[in-house]
């Protein structure tokens, strides 16, 4: 753990404001702990939804590295099928546009998992 940015919980109360502030740098984060075990990590809200966003494509895409080597490969070996599209690839992995021919333009449409429920 690195000290300069682990606190005791206690002192962390002391310092609250201005740790508010650091964690808004880029990769900053405070450790809090308590009888000297870490308790809770302290990080700024954008990082957190940052974090969270990647954890929901790797659930989503779990061999999106792997697809991407092979869809690398296909286009330098001209492999690739040039037909297709991003919803081919979104209908790979579950996902369905909202019925296009409904807009004129598209504008509005979202995409959303198959499986997922409405809840509006």
């Amino acid at each position: 753990m690195d000290t300069k940015t682990t606190l005791s919980i206690s002192e962390a109360r002391k310092k609250i404001f201005k740790i508010a502030e650091e964690v808004q740098k880029p990769s900053r984060h405070y450790t809090l702990t308590e009888k000297g075990r870490p308790k809770v990590v302290l990080m700024s809200a954008d990082e957190f939804e940052s974090w969270q966003e990647t954890l929901e494509v790797m659930r989503d895409f779990p061999d999106l590295k792997k697809d991407v080597r092979e869809a690398d490969r296909a286009v330098k070996t001209g492999e690739y099928k040039k037909w297709a599209t991003l919803d081919d690839v979104m209908a790979k992995y579950g996902y369905i546009l909202a019925d296009k021919g409904k807009n004129k333009y598209g504008v509005g449409n979202k995409i959303r998992k198959k499986s997922a429920k409405r809840t509006r």
